[in-house]
């Protein structure tokens, strides 16, 4: 680490400069930010592969109508996010495919990694975090039945965490293939802070045995 008597050679503020161009550039991977329903003609990216080990391809119609591109987008933005927050704070694997289906109510995920967004009011990050994890196994996965099935978390690892988070007596309730506090299953349920903890606590579910 330079100090001030040693100054940084021009070659390395060249370096850091270019690197910061970069995680500028594409919308959504540098930094995971919550979603607005904001509509934009058409999506910079539609594919994502991040430094860490989930990635996601969005499904395009060959020939998409105005209605497919303004979901295209949406949906982008906010897989962008989640996937980025996905990567920038766990070590987690997936490999999703994402598709725009008018005909689901909201939206929904399977353990297969598929993602299906539906609504144009849950084409956003919170719907997206949430929908990863059920396809890494929240409500989805034979080690979820067997961990939550009780009503309460029950492994050790998530526990820990959410007590460091929220106190002593704090506790992981599930029910109906979610879980609280953190599961961002509503809207009202979104922060930062709140999407930071969401995706160390379904990490510390895939240690736990997920």
């Amino acid at each position: 680490m330079p100090t001030a008597r040693t100054p940084i050679p021009w070659r390395k503020k060249a370096v850091v400069a270019a690197l910061a161009a970069t995680l500028l550039a594409g919308p959504g991977i540098a930094q995971a930010t919550p979603q607005t329903t904001q509509t934009h003609a058409s999506a910079s990216r539609d594919q994502v592969t991040a430094a860490a080990t989930i990635t996601w391809t969005l499904e395009r119609a060959a020939n998409p109508t105005q209605d497919q591109l303004t979901a295209y987008d949406l949906i982008t933005r906010a897989m962008n996010a989640a996937v980025a927050r996905y990567n920038n704070l766990s070590d987690l694997g997936k490999t999703l495919t994402v598709r725009y289906d008018p005909g689901v109510p909201t939206a929904d995920g399977n353990i297969n990694g598929t993602i299906r967004f539906g609504n144009r009011g849950y084409m956003t990050e919170r719907t997206a975090l949430h929908e990863i994890a059920h396809t890494i196994g929240v409500g989805t996965s034979s080690g979820w039945s067997r961990l939550a099935g009780s009503g309460t978390w029950t492994g050790a690892q998530a526990t820990a965490l959410v007590r460091q988070f929220d106190g002593s007596s704090a506790k992981i309730s599930t029910g109906g293939g979610h879980f609280w506090p953190y599961g961002l299953n509503y809207d009202n349920e979104f922060s930062n802070t709140a999407a930071d903890r969401h995706v160390q606590i379904v990490a510390s579910m895939v240690r736990d045995g997920l």
